[in-house]
């Protein structure tokens, strides 16, 4: 056992810009985690983690999502949770087991009608700063539409920056599944929002979780088991979630592009207000 990992969950273009702004709240205030020695992301967390790894400066990245003259061109999109897990739940009828659940979810994926997969990918490029893998060791999830297996993509896979992101950040029935050597790949969080238990075997573990523990969404296993799991082999656990004043800015649409300049502006002050303990 041993080092720190910051583990960062999905959330949409809205927990993109509250991720990002609570880390800098925090390491304005003298609690900076950005220099963990694993990050892993999954979906948002995806697109934090690989900036943040990238070495620019964390006000350089927050003036990326809070002020409009910084923004990077989106594609704006409608997602209906209430809709979206009834749909989802439609789709797992019949499966018993995670990795049957995840293969439906896939086939929901790839039959959905989206944007093709060079303009999402597009989009990808501009939200990444730097496009190569960086020297701090970075883990984002994907995983495979049809046989359901989860994918660590990092800097030994053989799998470019950009494309990692886009399939982490591929929400199924919303964007593309992404193409990587013959593959089709949705979002990590089809596994897990946060897939906390890929920290396994760090002493200090950090969770930062803009869907909360009641996300909308079925999960492999609830993130407050994940997290006792990783208690019990013995690391010492926080979990960050939004505050009321961030879910509120948030909105109900977390992939709006206008909840960028209010969510990164609410995350900055929950993370100014924070004292981290680890437990």
């Amino acid at each position: 056992m041993g080092g720190q990992a910051l583990v960062l969950g999905g959330g949409g273009i809205a927990g993109i810009a509250w991720t990002t702004g609570l880390l800098v709240g925090l390491a304005e205030h003298g609690q900076d985690l950005t220099g963990a020695d694993l990050l892993v992301g999954t979906s948002a967390g995806s697109v934090v983690a690989a900036q943040v790894a990238s070495g620019r400066p964390l006000a350089e990245l927050y003036a990326r999502q809070a002020d409009p003259a910084h923004q990077t061109p989106e594609i704006p999109a409608e997602i209906d949770f209430e809709k979206f897990a009834a749909e989802f739940g439609g789709a797992l009828t019949g499966a018993t087991d995670p990795a049957e659940v995840r293969r439906a979810v896939g086939r929901l994926a790839l039959a959905a009608e989206t944007v093709s997969e060079a303009e999402r990918r597009a989009v990808i490029e501009a939200r990444l700063p730097v496009h190569d893998w960086p020297a701090q060791r970075l883990v984002i999830v994907g995983v495979d539409a049809e046989t359901g297996e989860p994918r660590r993509f990092d800097s030994e896979s053989g799998v470019s920056l950009v494309d990692a992101v886009a399939a982490s950040c591929a929400v199924p029935g919303v964007w593309p599944a992404v193409t990587i050597d013959g593959r089709r790949y949705v979002d990590g969080g089809v596994r897990s929002a946060e897939n906390a238990d890929y920290a396994t075997g760090f002493k200090r573990v950090t969770v930062v979780s803009p869907l909360g523990v009641d996300a909308p969404l079925p999960m492999e296993k609830p993130l407050l088991e994940v997290l006792e799991d990783l208690r019990a082999a013995g690391a010492e656990v926080t979990l960050i979630t939004p505050d009321e004043a961030s879910k509120a800015a948030a909105g109900a649409n977390p992939l709006d592009p206008a909840t960028r300049t209010p969510a990164a502006e609410a995350g900055r002050a929950q993370g100014a207000a924070l004292t981290l303990t680890w437990t």
